[in-house]
């Protein structure tokens, strides 16, 4: 028994909900999602909630019942809310800065990175050392995220990097003499 699968999915107001057979398609104030469901799983709208239960009692079923639940509960709340990532850039002369539908990234290169912008998210920066990521959907932000990130990951004898907003680096003491 899913402890996650088992709790409906609240529909909140402003959001309608288009269940097609094992195709979901979720819309609200944020943008338009949608999702195919696994064979295993059935899903439906009762009043203002989703419901997602394993068609019948077998492994397969079970283990994506509650991915399959979150799934859902993360497309209502991107197209309500929205998600944001956070990173925070750490060293001298780091900096970042969005230049049309580029983020121009200066990371101690010979040269500056240029990561184009994806059209389903935006990118923000606060100040030089501070990028915003923001979408509705909770996967591509957070691939966006990484992918920013592992132009300089963090390194651990000065911390110097680009590192997620609240990110512990475990850190590692210099060399002694």
């Amino acid at each position: 028994m899913s402890r996650i699968g088992k709790n409906p999915v609240a529909v909140p107001k402003g959001v309608t909900v288009d269940i097609k057979g094992q195709d979901v398609s979720i819309s609200g104030p944020k943008g338009k999602l949608a999702l195919t469901m696994v064979d295993e799983i059935a899903i439906s709208l009762e009043g203002d909630s989703i419901k997602v239960m394993p068609r019948n009692d077998n492994r397969q079923g079970r283990t994506m019942w509650g991915m399959q639940r979150t799934l859902v509960s993360n497309m209502v709340t991107g197209v309500t809310q929205g998600f944001t990532r956070k990173l925070e850039i750490n060293g001298v002369g780091y900096r970042a800065a969005v230049q049309g539908k580029n983020l121009q990234l200066q990371m101690g290169y010979s040269h500056d990175v240029v990561y184009p912008i994806p059209a389903d998210v935006q990118i923000a920066c606060e100040r030089p050392t501070a990028i915003a990521i923001t979408g509705i959907d909770k996967q591509r932000v957070g691939q966006v995220a990484a992918e920013i990130r592992r132009y300089r990951p963090p390194e651990p004898y000065k911390g110097k990097g680009i590192k997620y907003e609240n990110e512990f680096i475990f850190r590692k003491e210099g060399k002694k003499k």
